[in-house]
């Protein structure tokens, strides 16, 4: 079998050719099938010569196709798309490319937008990273080449490059903060760490935990504007005091954003006499710093006597809420009084007051009752079993400073201090400043220190949506990039958030990457040659959503 070339007129077509013998034995030839034309061949059109082949072998021509689809496993890539033009737009993307410069034979800053995108999307360990890629299309990113390894080393340079990446994280988000006027929070969180292992400059250590118990955990801290951005963040040991992370963490601040103006908020755990002390000492160009404190009222009993006149003339018969003002250690004491949050504390104490004082008369019927004859199944009672019992229930009830138990007595006895009563009832509802502002109202700043519960979801973002803990990384280094990583997703929800609400869209964030996330590449392989992609239709609350944070829709050609 065999090519040839015939002529038909002006015209000469390329048939394929078999050899045969007749019944008297001579050579002769017959046409198998015609392939075209030679000038379509010689051009390069081989689809008339691959026809003609499919013709002759049975099967159906290109044309009429084998009728054959495989469809490719559908992958997500509406919320990554998102999150990657946020990256972008933010300038993150070209920021941290020349800070994260390699002689590695990978690209550092695509394998941290990963990272960061994985726990938004779908926080996972570093093993769980890849399982996540099997089932995502990140934009830009050859997803196929990224190995364990590849992250543990990005880790590596992130931990290296620390100190640049902040900087120039600082730098970028600049342009979203007020630098005439930046209203800093501050709080600091525990964070639980696995693992029993010690290592040289470990962060891990036993310390109260935040949810309670004593926990091997590490610090961190927090810093974020009025508006809710975050701006910086450190790790500390986990068995640091609190007040011991607020100056330098604040210095850091100051220094790195180089705002003309810095109030600082913080919450009760760290106000102290000598933090006061120290945090005037600290100047922000050529100024005192200003703060706004919380102070643990219930601690210091020098405000009674501040508190009693103010609470007579202004509180008991307040229907609406009281500010005030006083002078306390050279500062400005600010006082607020809620009254339906006192009503609701004070009948609350009560309740728990009355129910352990009513306990605490069936023990003593008891006890009287055992005494004179009469017997009662179970062990025989005790004045001092019965002590134990009370006196642990009214400290479960955080009332031991109201009722106080007689722990040396012979026999079972407690008192009802009236007056720490009196004092509690006077310090319901109301919420006490410190501050060094001058040029505020006391209701302005009361409304400075109310937005400090912002940065409180933004902890339980990180610890709840993001998952930071608990952490499984060993080397103090890797664990300070796991926070670095787990903190650039909090400035993404942060600023996605943002977004939405001066959108007036009613999604929260981790809303929003749902909806998104529904949007996914297909791709499809037709009769076996032909390779089909494209996106899902996007719904109406797709649209709008990427309307509404100014985001680019996805498009398959940008992808």
């Amino acid at each position: 079998m065999f090519v040839k070339v015939t002529k038909s007129g002006p015209r000469r077509y390329v048939k394929l050719v078999e050899s045969y013998r007749d019944e008297a034995g001579k050579s002769r030839q017959r046409v198998i099938a015609t392939l075209g034309r030679l000038e379509a061949v010689t051009a390069g059109e081989s689809s008339a010569l691959i026809n003609g082949l499919l013709r002759v072998s049975g099967q159906p021509t290109l044309e009429e196709g084998t009728g054959e689809t495989d469809f490719a496993p559908a992958r997500s890539v509406g919320d990554t798309w998102l999150l990657t033009s946020l990256w972008k737009e933010l300038g993150l993307d070209d920021a941290f490319r020349r800070v994260l410069r390699t002689k590695r034979q990978f690209d550092a800053e695509r394998l941290l937008r990963v990272m960061v995108f994985n726990r938004l999307c779908d926080p996972e360990s570093k093993l769980g990273v890849l399982r996540w890629l099997e089932d995502v299309l990140v934009p830009d990113v050859d997803t196929a080449s990224i190995s364990h390894q590849h992250l543990l080393r990005t880790m590596d340079t992130l931990s290296n490059c620390s100190e640049a990446l902040n900087d120039v994280l600082a730098q970028q988000l600049k342009p979203l903060i007020d630098q005439e006027l930046s209203i800093v929070f501050y709080d600091l969180t525990t964070i639980r760490a696995e693992g029993s292992t010690s290592l040289d400059g470990d962060v891990r250590h036993y310390g109260p935990s935040k949810e309670g118990g004593i926990a091997r955990q590490f610090m961190l801290g927090v810093v974020q504007t009025a508006e809710g951005l975050p701006i910086h963040h450190e790790v500390f040991d986990g068995n640091v005091a609190e007040t011991k992370t607020l100056l330098p963490t604040i210095e850091t601040v100051v220094k790195r954003f180089n705002v003309r103006r810095v109030v600082l908020v913080a919450d009760r755990g760290l106000l102290s006499l000598d933090n006061l002390e120290a945090l005037s000492a600290v100047r922000v160009e050529g100024r005192p710093l200003e703060f706004i404190l919380a102070v643990p009222g219930r601690r210091y009993s020098d405000f009674d006597d501040l508190l009693k006149v103010f609470h007579q003339t202004h509180c008991q018969d307040a229907d609406t809420e009281a500010y005030g003002e006083m002078a306390w250690q050279d500062h400005r004491l600010i006082v607020a009084h809620r009254p339906e949050v006192a009503k609701v504390q004070t009948a609350a104490r009560d309740q728990k007051l009355e129910a352990l004082q009513a306990d605490a008369r069936q023990w003593f019927e008891k006890l009287d009752n055992q005494d004179a004859g009469r017997r009662y199944r179970g062990r025989k009672l005790s004045d001092a079993g019965v002590t134990a019992r009370f006196y642990k229930a009214v400290t479960d009830a955080h009332l031991g400073h109201i009722l106080k138990v007689d722990l040396t007595a012979e026999t079972f006895n407690y008192v009802l201090d009236q007056r720490a009563l009196d004092r509690a009832r006077m310090l319901d509802g109301k919420l006490l400043l410190v501050t060094n502002m001058a040029d505020h109202e006391p209701q302005q700043i009361v409304e400075r220190y109310r937005a400090l519960a912002d940065i409180e979801r933004g902890f339980r973002v990180l610890k709840s949506d993001i998952e930071i803990a608990p952490v499984y990384h060993r080397l103090p280094d890797r664990i300070r990039a796991h926070a670095l990583i787990c903190f650039l997703a909090l400035v993404l929800y942060r600023v996605l958030r943002m977004r939405l609400k001066a959108s007036s869209h009613p999604l929260s964030p981790t809303r929003a990457l749902e909806i998104a996330r529904k949007i996914q590449f297909h791709q499809v392989l037709l009769h076996r040659r032909e390779t089909a992609s494209g996106l899902t239709k996007l719904k109406p609350e797709q649209r709008d959503l990427f309307e509404a944070i100014g985001l680019p829709a996805p498009a398959a050609s940008r992808l």
